[in-house]
């Protein structure tokens, strides 16, 4: 009687854990369905998006033609969608590389932190750069404007909503003689970083190339000054 007891307990068991696991393949399958047709959706969104751009600019072009006023709002215009990260911007300037120590053996230090690289060092780093007169700034591809959140999620920073991981590539278009300084100098913040264990290089260069802001700007409170 207590090997039948036993059989059907185990049996039960068994059956138990198949609904559950069952059930939970079939959540995770319905969040994957979801999740996919929202990156669709998005997908096709941004590409109209872009296409209204296009026509928006033939647009813009063809007025541009008909008088000097329409040249010279022309130009206003582009120079506006350049302060506001909406165009892909070429010149001279810094990239920055920031990776974790992997060398370090995590038992071996009493703080693995200092090793890290934090979402507080990216902001601090992009203040300096705006400070000392960057034009334009990314990290790892993601174009810095005035509505870029840097935010710690978990064991990951996102930056405009996106997953950004190690190794870090800053890239700030100005002038490399006062950024340089900025953050390399004796007791700035990269030998800061550098100190406590992260891996920092800092190189000059001609030609940098940073992306437009993919995102939307997106205000609710404010208004016009004549309104």
């Amino acid at each position: 009687m207590l090997l039948v007891m036993a059989i059907c307990i185990q049996i039960n068991t068994i059956e138990a854990a198949t609904i559950s696991v069952g059930t939970t393949l079939r959540d995770n399958s319905d969040l994957k369905d979801e999740l996919l047709s929202c990156q669709g959706k998005y997908e096709s969104l941004y590409k109209e998006l872009e296409n209204k751009e296009k026509q928006l600019e033939e647009v813009r072009l063809s007025a541009a033609t008909k008088s000097e006023e329409d040249t010279q709002n022309e130009i206003e215009i582009k120079r506006n969608q350049v302060l506001l990260g909406l165009t892909e911007v070429t010149g001279q300037g810094i990239i920055i590389r920031l990776d974790e120590n992997r060398e370090v053996n995590s038992e071996e230090v009493l703080d693995i932190n200092g090793y890290l690289v934090h979402e507080e060092d990216l902001l601090y780093i992009v203040n300096e750069l705006f400070n000392s007169g960057a034009d334009a700034i990314s990290i790892n591809d993601q174009r810095i404007v005035s509505t870029t959140s840097i935010v710690c999620d978990g064991n990951i920073i996102r930056i405009n909503g996106k997953m950004v991981g190690v190794p870090i590539t800053i890239k700030a278009i100005g002038y490399p003689e006062r950024m340089d300084p900025a953050l390399s100098r004796p007791g700035g913040y990269l030998q800061l970083m550098a100190n406590q264990g992260v891996v920092v290089t800092v190189e000059r260069s001609e030609n940098i190339t940073i992306p437009k802001f993919e995102g939307v700007y997106s205000y609710e409170y404010i208004t016009r000054g004549d309104e």
